[in-house]
């Protein structure tokens, strides 16, 4: 049985064509695509990078969910939601923006491919910021589907810091793992999350932070994994077995990925209700 008129929420770290070149950009263009088309209910995030282009795009501020701070390290930072529709799909995507954290003219990287030591803060954001919006929207998604390190506190906030709130009391987190080069993020990581009040001990595992450590950390807090690449780490493979939680392994062909993603998505639903 496909899955039909479920909520699906889709967060990625880049999406085809506002971010372009990599397997996350299309899986996370394609999928919530074929999902709508299949009488699916969407809403898709990506961060706004400063390398993408507001006017080629038509990105436009939407003002009525505009306007919220979030405090990221004691500090407070503008939240402002943008939309833009894909070309030739009735699919909008929200991008969360702050003047800060993307404002600079590149995602993750500067021009010498130097990794942002604030990262790990915009990544903080990001996710906080995707979840504020969509209580805001009055929305519940069924299913959270997570790509990419960038989007690793969105089962956190989710389990720990919204569990009360009836927006995501019943969604179910679905994180696809890709090869990404791991890098090191802020060695206070784990003071900033004490700091929005998560447990030390629930955080500990980040004490030494990576992208991979934070994908792991994930996963452990999610209902289901995916594989998003051909191959994957020996180290993020082993990540994966260690979670031990439903794996959907990778699909080359748009198509198959879609099915074999209809079919997962079910069936971590119907888990949920036995």
């Amino acid at each position: 049985m496909s899955l039909k008129n479920a909520k699906i929420l889709t967060v990625s770290q880049c999406i085809h064509p506002f971010i372009d070149g990599t397997g996350m950009a299309k899986a996370a263009r394609q999928l919530p695509q074929g999902m709508l088309e299949r009488g699916n209910e969407i809403r898709v995030f990506m961060p706004k990078f400063g390398s993408i282009n507001e006017r080629r795009h038509q990105l436009h501020e939407v003002i009525r969910l505009s306007g919220m701070n979030l405090i990221i390290d004691d500090t407070d930072h503008a939240l402002l939601i943008k939309v833009a529709s894909v070309p030739n799909a009735r699919m909008q995507v929200y991008f969360i923006d702050n003047e800060e954290y993307f404002k600079r003219k590149a995602d993750v990287e500067d021009d010498e491919e130097h990794f942002f030591p604030d990262n790990d803060e915009r990544a903080l954001f990001f996710c906080r910021g995707v979840l504020e919006t969509v209580r805001k929207l009055g929305w519940s998604p069924d299913i959270i589907h997570c790509h990419g390190w960038m989007t690793g506190f969105i089962p956190l906030y989710v389990k720990h810091f919204f569990n009360d709130d009836p927006h995501f009391e019943d969604s179910k987190i679905v994180f696809t793992a890709y090869d990404e080069q791991p890098h090191a993020l802020d060695k206070d990581l784990t003071k900033k999350l004490v700091q929005e009040g998560f447990g030390k001990d629930l955080v500990k595992s980040l004490a030494k932070p990576t992208t991979d450590e934070l994908v792991k950390f994930a996963m452990g807090m999610s209902d289901a994994v995916v594989k998003g690449s051909p191959k994957l780490s020996k180290a993020m493979e082993a990540n994966i077995k260690a979670v031990d939680k439903p794996v959907l392994g990778y699909q080359k062909e748009a198509d198959e990925r879609l099915e074999a993603h209809l079919e997962f998505f079910q069936g971590v639903l119907e888990e949920a209700l036995v």
